[in-house]
């Protein structure tokens, strides 16, 4: 699995569309451990996130609790429809560590609007500079579309996952070790 990152040295001039009529996103300023497992769990399931679900729940809520990390839920109507995780480093960066659509909501053109959201919540901030990185396992317009969003990549490094089989995820084929 190819593992690319990436980063944004200053804001960009909004491109992006707007969040579309009905579409809210809202900071959860004490995220459960439950709302976060079923957004990680809904958006990861078919790009193998899989290192937030071994995590124990104490530990978990102390990681989304923790005052430099967000989390943002995008909501469709009042239904849950994807999140963004922004998690505030030492050297002043910001990283977007999770981001995604619930299946759902894949494919209705909130995508980009969703991350021009995450990436104005960011900059509003003064950071040094923005973070992200994607993979090989992720959607397959994750990567083109950081970029078109601003982004630049400066390293790919090739990991190889030793996915725990209790997790029950199912590995596509293309991710499998030969």
């Amino acid at each position: 699995m190819d593992v690319t990152f990436l980063r944004m040295a200053g804001a960009p001039e909004p491109v992006g569309p707007p969040l579309p009529e009905g579409y809210t996103v809202r900071r959860i300023a004490a995220p459960t451990v439950a709302l976060y497992r079923r957004l990680y769990n809904g958006v990861g399931d078919a790009y193998c996130w899989w290192l937030r679900r071994i995590v124990a729940d104490n530990t978990l809520i102390e990681t989304i609790r923790d005052p430099r990390v967000s989390i943002h839920v995008l909501y469709d109507q009042g239904r849950e429809a994807g999140f963004y995780e922004l998690d505030r480093l030492p050297d002043r960066d910001i990283n977007i560590a999770y981001f995604g659509l619930l299946p759902g909501s894949i494919g209705r053109g909130i995508g980009r609007a969703l991350l021009d959201h995450a990436i104005a919540a960011a900059w509003a901030e003064q950071p040094r500079a923005l973070r992200v990185n994607t993979c090989t396992a992720d959607h397959p317009r994750a990567l083109p579309t950081y970029v078109r969003a601003g982004f630049v990549p400066f390293s790919t490094v090739r990991e190889i996952w030793d996915i725990p089989n209790h997790l029950g995820l199912v590995i596509p084929e293309r991710l499998r070790v030969r």
